[in-house]
């Protein structure tokens, strides 16, 4: 089951356009809704969780609370990811994002944020990613810690489609901070005009997206038509399960 969408057409095109939503600059715990400083008891519930890359906006607290509630703690640890950028990929969500994906880059670092799960809490991560990505692992040499400990076993999304191309490149999500980035950045809403003038010329952006939103086929039609760098091989990913293959 996968968290409820808003009702205004404002609130849906925040959604959508505001991608990959406000999240704190430093490492944060999420508890009873609230947002709290990471103390030495907070960094001690790390132990024993799954360390989870949150390379979209699954790092941003409001996306954490939509999808498991104001009873859930969780550890949320920023560092530096090698060899690697956070692009957007080659999927629209339900809500009517474009979502971000990892993309090899050659002498390239990102800074990502890593949730610390349970066992459920990553049960239930998997529910809210299952229509586009593939759960695997990460070398957890790729990651440097800011804080917290560093995961002996790191787990990441794989978009199953992979890299959006725009002119032939991958985009970079602007605001993601990152050295060595070898393509250009975008913001999602800047992006979804560039997609909309391509596909659906003369009409206004936010009518375009809320069709989307609203119309299943339309939206996978969207999705199967952009250009995509296809499945992605990342060095050293081991895949572990194609989440739409999990039973609903």
């Amino acid at each position: 089951m996968s968290w409820a969408l808003p009702v205004e057409p404002e609130e849906l095109l925040e959604l959508a356009l505001e991608y990959p939503y406000e999240a704190p600059d430093t490492s944060y715990l999420l508890e009873a809704g609230a947002l709290k400083p990471l103390t030495t008891a907070a960094l001690a519930l790390c132990l024993g969780r799954y360390p989870v890359v949150a390379h979209g906006s699954n790092r941003a607290p409001a996306q954490l609370l939509r999808k498991f509630g104001t009873a859930a703690t969780i550890p949320v640890t920023y560092g530096w990811l090698s060899g690697y950028d956070v692009v957007f990929g080659a999927h629209v969500s339900r809500y009517g994002a474009i979502t971000s994906t990892l993309h090899a880059a050659s002498g390239c670092q990102v800074r990502v944020a890593v949730t610390w799960l349970s066992r459920q809490q990553l049960a239930r991560m998997h529910e809210t990613e299952r229509l586009n990505y593939t759960y695997g692992r990460l070398p957890a040499a790729t990651f440097l810690p800011e804080a917290g400990p560093r995961p002996a076993s790191l787990a990441a999304y794989l978009g199953n489609r992979g890299a959006l191309l725009l002119d032939g490149r991958p985009v970079a999500i602007e605001g993601l901070e990152a050295e060595g980035r070898p393509h250009p950045a975008m913001s999602q809403r800047a992006l979804q005009r560039r997609l909309a003038e391509r596909f659906e010329p003369g009409r206004p952006l936010a009518e375009v997206v809320l069709e989307r939103i609203a119309r299943a086929e339309v939206r996978s039609a969207f999705t199967l038509a952009l250009p995509a760098s296809g499945p992605e091989s990342l060095d050293a990913f081991e895949p572990l399960q194609r989440l739409d293959e999990l039973p609903v």
